[in-house]
């Protein structure tokens, strides 16, 4: 399945935002996600179901100052 992941274009086989997480490196990172301009609270992407076309922004924090 095709999705834009932070504004590139790519394949996936999985479909729950849980399992794209971890296809694609982000198992325990501490991220935030938003699927098509809408933010997913962690608790809820094992039950977020991806489709083609969809876009995911994955953000990491940055500390410092």
């Amino acid at each position: 399945m095709r999705i834009e992941l932070n504004g590139e274009r790519v394949e996936v086989v999985k479909t729950s935002l849980s399992d794209i997480l971890d296809e694609c490196g982000y198992q325990n990172a501490r991220i935030a996600t938003a699927l098509n301009g809408k933010i997913v609270h962690k608790h809820s992407r094992h039950e977020t179901w991806l489709n083609e076309g969809d876009r995911l922004e994955i953000v990491a924090p940055i500390f410092g100052g």
